[in-house]
């Protein structure tokens, strides 16, 4: 079959912009059902639409293809069919000359001008007079408060609205929106050239809006004095933000209304939205993280961090870095991406917990932890694993018991917890408008007190054994064939024993301790009172294991039995087991899933929400 002729590239932007103003057109006559565009609004873009393809070639005319792909008929009816034709051909053609005219005269409407007060500035290179040191607000502070101030802005052009003499720009910056009324006819005409997704700055008064907007800063709008383009976005995208921004309810309100039109007999077009598949925005993930939602849930992410470090720089510990680059096998571990270095063998490391063991324990720091990327080489396509991660690793050393690092990641994750519920209360606020949930529940009821056991010194996280899980099960109906008493828990099993807990005690955070031997790594320790059990713990969120940690062996002696008994090559590890040689304290910690942590307290629905790139069995780009 021969390839499809393919049109010039200034024809290719024509058909282009035909299909922009054919969108345009179909808004406003849905917004004019609503009383909120006029007909003259309509019949205006109508004109313009005629105009654009008037000016396509008649061999690219999409009309022309439409009617070259149908089955021509036979009958004697299809002459006339191609003179009526015709006539409406000529007749279009006449409008659009007209029109043609009308656009040449008013070319200062059109993209690519510059006036004072609109248009489009030169290309930002940083010449000396570009520092006029002028002074931006951010749109999330333009509050009732600054009402009576002019101020300037600068974000992406989120969504357009013109009408015959005044147009509406909705501005977006991170999570924040606002409406600007634009009332000067010039410059509310050359609005129409406006593109989506295209670096705006926008000067105007802030007033009290008439009625609250649509925007997240509802209460306020912008009357704008200049309107410049700073960077114009293409006229086609791989899909419109704005589309890739819709909640839940939303598709599912559209869905029901196109449903009842169809029940009644009636066309409803304007009801159904446009929706962005998953695959689609993470092929272009630029796009799809400019949307409020992902703004919201990667700026969490960020504060996950800060509130991590600034709580154990508070309590003495040292931030590290450990190498990615292993010899050999990371932690014994099967599940490794293998690479070359220099003609050695070696893997990207699954954690840096033998590194982590040899700074806390044998190194005299005592306190380290780490914010670094992991690597795991599972073919796990589910909605809670990536094959890259980010750990919040911690490893402290103690002095009598392990539980003394249980009491300090009870306290960390209270901090952190806290410190979301109090400074980022509008991101979560704004992702639970996506993904409707409840606030996790961290701290057990007062009526609980002194009847349950909890770990913490400045907090009070439930501390349940395993052996108490594996009962709540049994009370449950879930016997040993489903949940044994010695294996570690499918996730379905592990799902089940959260909403027990949360049935039974009314939280979603709780602590499981002594995890059976069998299952855990050979660095941790037994648990000196039954050997089918091990000093070693989760911490489970919302039903489901955020983090791993245990009190480690600091016995080399031990550390080569355990070795042995996991047939482990003793090679690989040599160099870790000298670091114990020469004296190790005590220690313990555990390693947190950023990703996986950010997903399950914002209550996302899958983990390729929470990271910036994603790196999944399937996907290894952008």
């Amino acid at each position: 079959m021969a390839e499809e002729k393919q049109p010039p590239a200034e024809v290719a932007a024509l058909l282009a912009e035909v299909s922009a103003q054919g969108a345009r057109v179909r808004d406003l006559k849905a917004q004019a059902k609503e009383g909120q565009a006029s007909e003259e609004d309509v019949k205006e873009a109508v004109g313009k639409l005629l105009e654009l393809k008037g000016r396509v070639p008649s061999e690219w005319s999409q009309d022309k293809k439409k009617d070259s792909g149908k089955k021509k008929k036979k009958d004697s009816g299809n002459a006339q069919d191609e003179r009526a034709k015709k006539k409406e051909q000529r007749r279009l053609e006449r409008e659009a000359a007209v029109l043609a005219k009308k656009e040449k005269d008013n070319a200062e409407t059109s993209a690519g001008v510059l006036t004072e007060t609109y248009g489009d500035i030169p290309l930002v290179q940083s010449r000396a007079e570009d520092r006029k040191g002028q002074t931006w607000t951010a749109v999330n502070r333009l509050t009732e408060e600054n009402v009576g101030t002019e101020v300037l802005c600068r974000g992406y052009v989120h969504h357009v609205r013109v009408q015959s003499k005044m147009a509406f720009v909705v501005l977006r910056q991170h999570v924040a929106t606002v409406q600007c009324v634009v009332t000067d006819t010039k410059m509310a005409k050359w609005c129409a050239t406006l593109t989506s997704e295209s670096i705006v700055d926008i000067r105007g008064e802030l007033v009290k809006a008439p009625q609250p907007t649509k925007c997240t800063q509802s209460a306020v709008e912008l009357q704008v004095k200049s309107l410049f383009v700073v960077n114009r976005a293409a006229l086609v995208l791989p899909f419109q933000v704005v589309d890739a921004d819709r909640t839940v309810e939303e598709l599912k309100a559209a869905e029901a209304k196109a449903a009842e039109a169809k029940a009644e007999g009636r066309e409803e077009r304007d009801a159904k939205l446009v929706s962005v598949g998953q695959e689609l925005k993470l092929d272009h993930r630029h796009l799809s993280l400019r949307t409020p939602l992902q703004q919201a849930i990667m700026r969490v992410s960020s504060a996950v961090c800060q509130y991590f470090r600034e709580f154990l720089h508070q309590e003495g510990f040292v931030e590290v870095q450990t190498p990615k680059l292993l010899g050999g096998t990371s932690e014994g571990g099967s599940e490794v991406f293998k690479t070359q270095y220099f003609g050695q063998d070696c893997c990207l490391a699954q954690s840096p917990q033998l590194h982590k063991q040899i700074l806390a324990a044998c190194s005299g720091f005592e306190r380290v932890f780490e914010i670094g990327p992991v690597f795991r080489a599972e073919n796990s396509n589910t909605a809670r694993h990536l094959c890259e991660f980010h750990g919040l690793d911690v490893e402290m050393c103690f002095k009598e018991h392990y539980h003394e690092v249980l009491d300090l990641f009870s306290d960390m994750f209270f901090h952190i917890f806290d410190s979301l519920n109090e400074k980022n209360s509008v991101e979560l606020e704004t992702i639970r408008n996506y993904f409707p949930n409840d606030p996790v529940v961290y701290r057990p009821a007062k009526e609980l007190e002194g009847k349950i056991n909890t770990v913490g010194t400045k907090s009070n996280t439930l501390l349940l054994t395993y052996k108490e899980g594996i009962a709540l099960l049994r009370e449950d109906g879930i016997g040993a064939d489903e949940a044994p008493d010695l294996e570690d828990m499918s996730t379905p099993i592990e799902k089940r024993l959260g909403a027990l807990v949360k049935q039974k005690y009314g939280v979603d955070w709780y602590f499981l301790d002594k995890f059976p031997m069998q299952v855990r790594p050979f660095y941790t320790m037994v648990d000196p009172e039954n050997s089918d059990y091990s000093n070693s713990y989760d911490f489970m969120l919302r039903n489901q294991e955020i983090m791993s940690g245990a009190q480690r062996v600091h016995d080399p002696d031990m550390l080569s039995e355990a070795i042995a008994r996991k047939e482990i090559p003793v090679e690989s590890l040599k160099f870790y087991i000298d670091a114990f040689k020469h004296g190790a304290q005590p220690h313990g910690g555990g390693g947190i899933g950023l990703e996986r942590l950010v997903m399950l307290f914002t209550g996302c629905p899958n983990i390729r929400n929470s990271c910036f790139f994603v790196r999944d069995p399937s996907r290894l780009t952008p």
